[in-house]
């Protein structure tokens, strides 16, 4: 009960701190980085399953040092067997359990003369040459041999096997376990590459967001000052109702885009907090763009981490080989056992102990050509994998040259896209001017206005992915690390 009430005291605890921890507020890039490499869940398991890596290797090496078993067996029998057994373990055995006090009696018997009644030699020899005395001898079947009385029987017993030597099996094992520690470090490293691009993306997409709401904030103020214009010159009766209409439906458009883009802003808040563990309420935006990454082709080899799993997937089928070849050799063990008897626990241990130390060998002379078939097998890998390392070194390499290429694009798109931007709201303010003056239409306004929101649409989104890109090349080139990660 007291067990019980300690346990819902310590999760009422937990609750309680999950419900009154306060939400960040203008949480900077940097810091939501570290909360980052502290708090998420999944970089959690990864890390765990990294530890679970590290004591599979040290099992691994725990081989090579033999095993010491200490065994402590308590029986109690009356089977004659057993009980014979028991007194041979604990070196009690006498003659006595032979039944030796019935065969003496009768050789006792053997020497009396029947006619005097007293013992004498030569009746001995006489009776013992007497296949009639020989086979009653010989039949007497002794009690305390066949019926003992029951006993307790403890025995204590320490045994060690070690193995020797085989045929570099065990070595080869250690060292692949260790290769897959390596690569769990990999995955974990990737993973946390993975999170790091989409903390840093959300970054820049709640940014964005924000930008763009600012934007749709002033574009929907521009069109309530058109709306107010319309309606000042309805009144002087020079618009007519079907332009106030126009200009109306326009605002609903905006506005809806408005509603819109704050539900995204709110989605992406979320997705961060679900990233972070934490509850995150506002960030310090980013005003610049991410700085394109510089490029050094032969260092993309060593710092890749696709390339270096796939090198170290080559070293593991190295390993694999030599696992398969170990096969064709001996395997030599040894092994040692100490221990004591009795009929009570640990009585008299040092007077009763005893050993045995052995060494065996086993070698495997024929398997029906199995054992060639999977060392083909594991060579054939090698050569896999071989193959596979080359084309991962030329696919990363590709693909880094085509992240750099769309990333050039990109900031070329965004210079001519806030030209356009800049000419768009030239234009619309232009031909504000010019309605009010009785030149052009409503819906010529509104058009420009609509070509404004457009350009701002596209550079938005061109930004947008032009960091996205830059993101994901840092990712590629294993440069996310908390120490390069800038605010922008």
């Amino acid at each position: 009960m007291k067990k019980m009430l300690i346990l819902l005291g310590l999760l009422s605890l937990v609750v309680l701190n999950a419900t009154t921890q306060k939400p960040l507020e203008k949480l900077s890039l940097s810091q939501a980085l570290k909360i980052l490499d502290k708090n998420n869940l999944e970089l959690k398991v990864a890390k765990f399953e990294s530890q679970m890596k590290d004591y599979e290797a040290d099992e691994a090496f725990g081989y090579n040092l033999g095993k010491l078993d200490v065994s402590v067996t308590g029986l109690r029998s009356n089977d004659a067997g057993n009980v014979f057994g028991f007194k041979l373990q604990s070196r009690e055995a006498s003659f006595g359990d032979f039944g030796f006090n019935q065969f003496l009696s009768g050789m006792g018997q053997a020497m009396i003369n029947p006619a005097t009644g007293n013992p004498e030699f030569n009746s001995f020899a006489a009776n013992m040459s007497n296949p009639v005395v020989q086979q009653q001898l010989l039949k007497t079947q002794p009690d305390d041999l066949n019926y003992p009385d029951a006993r307790s029987h403890f025995q204590t017993k320490l045994t060690y096997m070690l193995p020797i030597y085989t045929g570099g099996k065990l070595h080869e094992y250690g060292k692949i376990t260790k290769a897959m520690v390596k690569m769990s470090r990999f995955d974990t490293q990737k993973l946390r590459n993975e999170k790091i691009y989409q903390t840093r993306k959300l970054f820049c997409d709640i940014s964005l967001v924000e930008d763009y709401i600012g934007n749709l904030t002033q574009i929907i103020h521009n069109i309530d000052t058109l709306e107010n214009v319309v309606i000042s010159m309805k009144i002087e009766g020079y618009a007519k109702n079907a332009d106030l209409l126009e200009v109306e439906a326009r605002k609903a458009e905006a506005q809806s885009m408005l509603n819109q883009a704050e539900l995204n802003r709110v989605l992406a808040y979320q997705f961060l907090s679900f990233l972070l563990n934490t509850e995150v309420k506002s960030i310090i935006c980013m005003k610049k763009m991410a700085p394109k990454p510089k490029i050094d082709l032969k260092a993309l080899e060593a710092s890749n981490i696709d390339i270096q799993k796939a090198k170290l997937g080559l070293e593991m089928t190295d390993m694999a080989v030599g696992v398969e070849r170990s096969k064709f050799l001996p395997q030599v063990g040894a092994f040692a056992e100490y221990g004591s008897a009795n009929d009570q626990l640990l009585k008299d241990f040092d007077e009763k102990d005893s050993y045995t130390v052995g060494v065996q060998l086993s070698w495997n002379l024929f398997s029906g050509g199995s054992d060639y078939a999977n060392f083909e097998k594991a060579k054939v890998n090698r050569l896999k994998v071989q193959s596979q390392v080359a084309l991962a070194k030329l696919g990363i390499a590709l693909q880094v040259k085509k992240l750099e290429t769309e990333i050039d694009g990109k900031t070329s798109d965004i210079k001519s896209y806030q030209k356009q931007l800049m000419f768009a709201q030239e234009v619309y303010r232009n031909y504000q001017a010019r309605y009010q003056e009785g030149i052009v239409s409503i819906s010529d306004v509104l058009i420009k206005q609509s070509k404004e929101l457009e350009m701002l649409l596209k550079l938005l989104t061109v930004k947008n992915e032009r960091n996205a890109k830059v993101f994901e090349l840092e990712s590629l080139l294993n440069q996310t690390n908390l120490s390069k990660s800038k605010e922008l």
